[in-house]
């Protein structure tokens, strides 16, 4: 790792460094994940370096496309909250699109979801992407061969033009096993804060297991390329996954750091303010208390 280098305090200046640099000292290692306190000091670390990244997206007018793909319950929405977690929603934003319209279903395939790529200093994140196409729509007969086999020959395609345009386009597929797949859905089974992550889609997917397997392959296979490559995340352990899918992000990237000055907070000014009585505002119960 490249040391970062000393700037004078008197200069003022910000220090400027790359993601790697950035990211590099906080290595991740088994026994940082053996306890919850650990992980989330690394993930804190992580996080700060995170509103980093999106102050030199904004400042830089970077237009960034991150795509999630998995199998059910692979973790892909954990990571996404732990890296949206303390980023300005106007900066960064989550794309997670429902079932297409009948209106949607007659338009280009790419077009519902090029309605949401990002402006000039914006990164969104594909919670799922036009990959149904090659996953869940060609498994469970969504689409016809032609439609999948026209989204086959069209993706790298319109993936290239994304990236000559100036979009960096990050793809990431989390990797589980099926062992480790079926735990967690027992786990959702069990826990009515969980159960919603379920739906009947879900299940019906446990029939189909090998077919989505050959699915990921062949689409790997194609859309795996030079320019756009897959990123696989072995998502096993989430607690783990989460933080090096984190790191990748940052490292692909190169970012200075934009962290503005401490600021000194004025004082209130309250003159001439006389507060209306308390007991003419409807304050809701207090059944907890400090």
């Amino acid at each position: 790792m490249v040391e970062k280098k000393k700037q004078s305090k008197k200069t003022g200046k910000k220090q400027s460094r790359l993601a790697e640099k950035s990211v590099g000292a906080h290595a991740v290692t088994p026994s940082l994940l053996g306890h919850d306190c650990r992980y989330g000091r690394e993930l804190k670390k992580l996080q700060v370096e995170l509103v980093k990244l999106q102050e030199w997206i904004r400042h830089e007018g970077l237009r960034v496309v991150v795509l999630f793909e998995g199998r059910d319950a692979a973790g892909k929405g954990g990571a996404i909250k732990r890296i949206t977690e303390g980023l300005n929603p106007r900066v960064c934003r989550v794309v997670a699109l429902g079932t297409p319209t009948e209106r949607e279903k007659t338009q280009w395939y790419f077009q519902r979801y090029v309605a949401h790529l990002p402006a000039a200093g914006e990164m969104v994140l594909f919670d799922r992407s036009w990959y149904n196409r090659a996953g869940v729509e060609r498994v469970m007969g969504f689409c016809t061969e032609q439609q999948y086999q026209e989204f086959m020959q069209s993706c790298p395609e319109f993936e290239r033009m994304l990236i000559r345009s100036g979009v960096i386009l990050i793809k990431y597929w989390f990797s589980v096993s099926d062992a480790e797949q079926e735990r967690r859905f027992q786990d959702r089974m069990n826990k009515p804060t969980k159960r919603w992550k379920l739906s009947p889609m879900d299940l019906e997917s446990r029939k189909h297991w090998a077919d989505y397997s050959r699915a990921k392959d062949e689409m790997f296979a194609v859309t795996d390329t030079k320019q756009s490559p897959w990123f696989v995340v072995n998502a096993e352990d989430k607690e783990a996954a989460r933080l090096n899918v984190i790191r990748h992000l940052l490292s692909m990237i190169p970012y200075h750091d934009l962290t503005p000055e401490s600021l000194k907070l004025p004082p209130i000014s309250k003159s001439k303010y006389v507060r209306p009585p308390i007991h003419e505002q409807n304050f809701i119960p207090e059944l907890y208390k400090a």
